[in-house]
């Protein structure tokens, strides 16, 4: 497996390797591996011959500094998990490769940026698109492969890639979790044995929404999720949202003619975390 720090050197290696025929795989990553990254390397290198891995933290989508700061950075433990895998390329850049000077660009998503993760998280999504589409550029992957945990943020880039003309698939992955079903994150990382213990009432909270949608109304439903969830006095709902798939628009009632995903994002102490289910 090889690293490299420099956007040249990638390029040189990922233009060899095109140039022997070889489809390119693509799974960038904040670093600060679990399995649910790793099993987006598998997944990739079942559907491209070469696989490419980014490990960069990226400062522009954080809106909130302590985050960052207190953000997980482990390089040479995933290092080692990624040689253990069919990743062929690691790019791990310094903030100053990524932004020799400041990213300025401004994108417009519409509703897709305004809602959920957008409303409380603001510039959120446009860092997302500045690095996501900076790395693309970097690494013309033919295939980008990402967890659906993250739903919102993969509603973007692929509403990104349209508006830039990118000729990039991008392939959803299914979100890993732990044997209690909480859903792997790098921020797992950072809860106590105890907030540890409680983590998993969000994903059974979820499962039991979903049995729910039959028998009580979209805003019923929202209600008990919230109150379910801030039950726990280890847990505080930041917010619960049911929209469809395609648009992440709220939804009001079941009745309507969409694929329709519940979206949630859970305080646990300081830190955030988020998950989402299919209703219907």
């Amino acid at each position: 497996m090889l690293i490299v720090k420099e956007i040249a050197e990638l390029q040189n290696l990922i233009r060899k390797e095109k140039g022997l025929g070889n489809s390119i795989g693509f799974v960038p990553t904040m670093g600060a591996l679990h399995a649910g990254h790793l099993s987006l390397v598998n997944i990739a290198s079942k559907q491209t011959d070469f696989v490419v891995a980014s490990i960069f933290v990226n400062p522009t989508q954080f809106n909130d500094k302590n985050d960052l700061a207190n953000y997980p950075r482990k390089l040479d433990s995933d290092l080692k998990k990624l040689e253990e895998t069919s990743c062929k390329l690691v790019f791990a850049p310094e903030v100053s490769t990524m932004y020799p000077k400041e990213d300025n660009r401004q994108f417009n998503f519409g509703e897709l940026e305004t809602v959920m993760e957008g409303k409380y998280r603001p510039g959120h999504f446009n860092g997302v698109a500045q690095v996501v589409s900076k790395l693309f550029e970097m690494v013309t992957p033919d295939k980008a492969f990402f967890g659906l945990k993250d739903f919102q943020q993969l509603a973007v880039i692929k509403a990104m890639v349209k508006q830039l003309k990118l000729p990039v698939e991008i392939i959803p992955c299914p979100t890993m979790r732990e044997h209690d079903g909480l859903a792997m994150s790098s921020r797992n990382q950072r809860l106590t044995d105890e907030q540890r213990k409680n983590a998993p009432h969000i994903y059974k909270t979820l499962v039991e929404a979903r049995n729910k949608a039959s028998e009580i109304s979209v805003e019923e439903l929202k209600v008990w999720v919230s109150q379910k969830i801030d039950e726990n006095v280890f847990l505080e709902t930041e917010y619960f949202e049911i929209v469809d798939e395609e648009q992440l628009k709220p939804i009001s009632s079941w009745d309507e003619p969409v694929n329709k995903v519940a979206c949630i994002a859970v305080f646990c102490d300081k830190i955030r975390l988020i998950d989402n289910i299919a209703i219907q």
